[in-house]
């Protein structure tokens, strides 16, 4: 079977030259300290390193070299060894060497399975959620999404923004619980919130559209043995500038930034999560909001929230946003995710997900070049 192609391209050339460098300098050691000394029996440590740092055919070179110093060594300057020796210490080189090359492949092998099963991973998580900056007609949603799942780049936050012949709608979610049981709803939640968009007239109805397919997946967790789960969303509708409604599914308030401020708003909360529907006879209800020119919406899930530094302390979102309200969306999305990565020392227990929401600024009119008066 041939050698994977990084095998024959992978590893860097510092390390199998450093390593070429150590045993031909202990063999020279050994050569001209006299047998009593022979510290190159020490040296097969080296094409063991290659196989875990090299690629194949560096391994391969390092072997090579170390089997030729020590035969050297065994053959011509230890000479109080027998034959029998000199020859069980040339086959243990040789041994060495082979369980070198052999632990090079096997990890190569693996390294370039695990990328292929990370690029099919990668590509079906890139198809569930789009990747930020989000963009809906004039609307700009700015902001990160991190997951607590070490290696995974989703968990139980969903996201996203349409534009539909109804306005422009978008949505962050929260799933309760972690894990594939958490994807698998998630991802129920986000198809349906996908298409109920397009066609629902309200955002009422887009929401009863994502209760149903969640309690679809909730009715069939229950057949396989699996627990249900709900998902707290929060729907922001769009249709005119200075038209817009709110519908939160028992989401966590978000922030309105206005005129260098922040503000902490709760429109539309009372609403249960999706997949508790049932448990209220009271309907969910949408409410108006008027954003003005330059207005910035900030969404989040409680993982941004609920986030505890070192001391124990609560993220203090709001005091962030405050300081950095003079600057770009882009820029205050990525300040964020840096500051919030510092606070807790890197170790988030939930999902993390933030979205700064506003219309694209009008572009510049192109002004006509004035014409000279006549004379």
């Amino acid at each position: 079977m041939p050698a994977p192609r990084s095998a024959a391209d992978g590893g860097g050339l510092l390390a199998p030259v450093l390593l070429i460098l150590a045993i031909v300098a202990v063999t020279v050691v050994d050569a001209t300290t006299g047998p009593e000394l022979h510290i190159s029996a020490f040296l097969g440590i080296a094409p063991l390193v290659a196989a875990l740092r090299c690629s194949y055919r560096r391994t391969l070179l390092v072997a090579v070299v170390y089997v030729v110093c020590l035969t050297y060594i065994d053959l011509l300057k230890v000479p109080d060894w027998a034959p029998a020796s000199r020859v069980v210490g040339v086959f243990g080189a040789f041994l060495v060497s082979v369980f070198a090359l052999v632990l090079c492949r096997t990890r190569l092998e693996r390294e370039a399975l695990h990328a292929r099963t990370s690029l099919v991973a990668d590509t079906v998580q890139r198809a569930m959620l789009r990747e930020l900056p989000l963009r809906a007609g004039p609307l700009e949603a700015y902001g990160f999404y991190v997951s607590a799942q070490e290696g995974a780049r989703v968990g139980g936050d969903i996201y996203e923004a349409v534009d539909t012949p109804h306005g422009l709608r978008l949505m962050i979610g929260d799933v309760q619980g972690k894990g594939m049981p958490a994807i698998g709803a998630g991802l129920e939640v986000l198809a349906s919130f996908r298409e109920a968009a397009q066609y629902q007239e309200s955002l009422e109805g887009v929401a009863d559209r994502m209760e149903q397919a969640l309690t679809r997946y909730n009715a069939r967790s229950a057949e396989e043995g699996t627990a249900e789960r709900f998902v707290t969303a929060l729907l922001l509708e769009v249709r005119a500038p200075g038209r817009a409604r709110v519908l939160s599914c028992g989401h966590i308030p978000y922030y309105l930034v206005r005129d260098g401020r922040v503000h902490e708003r709760s429109d539309g909360e009372g609403g249960l999560p999706l997949g508790l529907g049932q448990l209220s006879r009271e309907p969910r209800h949408s409410v108006p909001v008027q954003p003005r020119p330059g207005d910035w919406a900030v969404l989040c899930t409680d993982g941004v929230t609920e986030a505890r530094g070192g001391d124990g302390r609560f993220y203090p979102l709001a005091e962030r946003l405050s300081a950095w309200t003079g600057r770009e969306p882009a820029e205050v999305a990525h300040a964020l995710r840096f500051d919030l990565e510092h606070f807790t020392g890197g170790r988030l227990r939930d999902d993390a997900t933030l979205l700064i929401v506003r219309r694209a600024p009008a572009p510049a009119a192109a002004t006509a070049p004035e014409r000279p008066a006549p004379a």
